[in-house]
């Protein structure tokens, strides 16, 4: 279907005649040079002066009317496609501190950090999330909303593969994180409002405590499940093999708080260590509750504005190289 985003650009249109008829005529000055010819051309016919003025008048009306026809912006409408939407809001709080460079993580039977696990465990979790609108909050020392709520998963993802450690901090402000995250969605109508929270630590930084946050998230009806990151132990090679060693990279991780928050807005605690104990957490999303709102159908729109403005162009230049001075002759 074709339309005009703008269709009162086109009252622009008789704009050229408008400013020709409220403003004076020119001044009409002497001839400075007398031709032998001036008399036999006065004695032409009027009507034939005015059909040539005629032609040489119409290509700038012309160039005119498609840039008029641009600014309206015209476009052609695909078919509606209805888009469903479960009434899931959530909002994923990441924890970018110091500390989620540890390298204490196995992917893929090789030694990485925690971050880089984060980010392929999250990559196949945001990708199932079809009908929820997600948004991201990263912090650290600091936290600040980096992707707001959006059905738009593919740049939910692109800003997390984008994040890197230190990027808000290197200290670890969770109620920061927590209270930030539910002033977005108690703005929010979706009866089911959840936040995943990813933290590797306890709370050292910020102005609000984790708990104090969590009262007012639970207060506002919205769920918070949390998630401890680190392993229990590092796997070493030597001589006879991989060997496990007892590692105190998790000693930092509060679990008795990050339990408490998930107690106190009825979620979860879970312990992320591998993609199994990732996969535990995304059945448990599934089955909270939808609440099924109808959402507006949306249309592919492909812009036809560059078409007109193309042919102005083209016409423009045209007009321009039969007026260069080199290429007029005398009959």
């Amino acid at each position: 279907m074709f339309e005009l985003v703008w269709p009162a650009a086109l009252l622009l249109l008789p704009l050229p005649w408008l400013v020709r008829w409220l403003l004076p005529a020119a001044e009409q000055r002497s001839a400075a040079l007398k031709v032998s010819f001036l008399n036999r051309l006065q004695r032409l016919p009027s009507q034939q002066l005015n059909t040539r003025s005629n032609r040489q008048r119409w290509p700038f009306l012309l160039i005119w009317s498609l840039l008029v026809l641009a600014v309206a912006r015209p476009q052609m409408l695909g078919e509606p496609i209805a888009l469903p939407i479960t009434g899931r809001d959530m909002m994923l709080a990441i924890d970018l501190s110091g500390s989620m460079e540890f390298r204490d993580m196995q992917l893929a039977g090789e030694e990485t950090d925690r971050l880089t696990l984060l980010k392929h465990l999250l990559e196949s979790f945001i990708a199932q999330r079809h009908g929820d609108r997600l948004g991201l909050i990263l912090f650290g020392s600091q936290a600040y909303v980096q992707a707001p709520l959006t059905l738009d998963r593919d740049s939910v993802r692109y800003w997390l593969e984008e994040s890197f450690i230190g990027l808000a901090g290197r200290e670890t402000a969770i109620g920061d994180a927590i209270g930030l995250a539910t002033k977005r969605l108690s703005a929010e109508s979706a009866k089911s409002r959840v936040l995943i929270l990813l933290t590797d630590g306890a709370n050292t930084s910020g102005r609000v405590s984790p708990i104090q946050a969590a009262r007012l998230a639970a207060s506002q009806g919205i769920r918070i499940f949390t998630i401890g990151i680190g392993s229990d132990s590092l796997q070493r090679s030597d001589l006879l093999g991989l060997i496990s060693l007892e590692s105190d990279s998790s000693l930092d991780l509060d679990e008795g708080t990050l339990r408490e928050i998930a107690l106190l807005t009825g979620g979860e605690y879970f312990r992320a260590s591998d993609e199994q104990s990732m996969q535990a957490i995304y059945q448990r999303l599934n089955q909270l509750e939808p609440a099924l709102r109808d959402g507006q159908p949306i249309r592919q729109r492909q812009p036809l504005y560059p078409w007109p403005l193309a042919v102005a162009l083209l016409a423009s230049l045209l007009i321009a190289l039969r007026s260069t001075p080199g290429r007029s002759h005398v009959a």
